[in-house]
């Protein structure tokens, strides 16, 4: 019986190591021997960019790093990474961003960056490129190498420039956010702004609540716009929905009072 006890549970440690080793990826956290023999920006040990991709990024990162003296280096992993042997391998230093692509995460994304390119771009910023272009509905639908080649796109813009706040760009689910607390703001300040006491335009009800519409409208209706793109458009729209709401909401009444009198 003990014996019998003692080969069960041999066989149920043999199979626990046998599921684990079956179901656990194989992760090196220091792995030299995955790194490639010849000095190059990028290692795809996941495959996500093709041929013609990883040549034209190899070409735009040596330019960059040419012109601005910052080191842009790619690493995709799947089942298998270099780990920490990427470090020596690339020389990484304070002027130095380090994208790794890991679809085993719930973000694509993730960001190793220097001190000296935080100067330039704040947290924030790699927060929201991350956000932006890692998050699992854009790789969806734009697929993984387009997450890489588009927020490499904006560090490259920024460093160009001398550093971002904010990731350049606006996309339109953040237009349609801005669209939408900017017509919620024209509704308050309508709304505030009713004739009251006699008065046409009640100004002391739309300057008290001047601090709500204010921040609906200029701190996330038009801040986000200005400070993302350059182009005119859609902050004319933020503007009008501002205008349209303010005043549906202060014909409000004057309407239904109209209407009133006429039955």
């Amino acid at each position: 019986m003990p014996n019998l006890k003692r080969a069960l549970g041999c066989l149920l440690a043999t199979c626990v190591v046998l599921l684990t080793w079956a179901v656990s990826p194989a992760y090196a956290f220091d792995n030299p021997e995955l790194l490639p023999d010849v000095e190059t920006p990028i290692i795809d040990l996941a495959d996500t960019l093709t041929s013609i991709q990883e040549q034209q990024l190899i070409a735009n990162l040596d330019q960059l790093e040419a012109e601005t003296g910052y080191k842009l280096r790619v690493l995709t992993q799947f089942d298998r990474t270099p780990g920490r042997a990427v470090k020596e391998f690339w020389h990484l230093d304070d002027k130095s961003v380090l994208l790794i692509a890991d679809s085993r995460g719930g973000n694509l994304l993730g960001f190793n960056v220097g001190d000296a390119v935080y100067n330039l771009m704040p947290r924030t910023f790699w927060i929201e490129l991350q956000t932006r272009y890692g998050n699992q509905f854009f790789v969806r639908d734009n697929g993984e190498d387009q997450s890489i080649l588009q927020s490499l796109e904006s560090v490259e813009t920024c460093l160009r420039q001398g550093g971002c706040q904010v990731v350049p760009g606006l996309p339109r689910e953040q237009w349609i956010l801005t669209l939408i607390t900017s017509a919620l703001g024209g509704i308050v300040c309508g709304f505030a702004a009713q004739p009251r006491d006699g008065k046409v335009f009640a100004w002391q009800w739309a300057l008290i609540f001047s601090p709500l519409w204010g921040i609906l409208f200029i701190a996330f209706g038009i801040g986000p716009v200005v400070t993302r793109t350059s182009d005119w458009l859609p902050l004319a729209r933020n503007i009008l929905a501002f205008a349209i709401g303010a005043l549906a909401a202060y014909l409000t009444p004057i309407i239904n009072h109209s209407a009133s009198d006429a039955t």
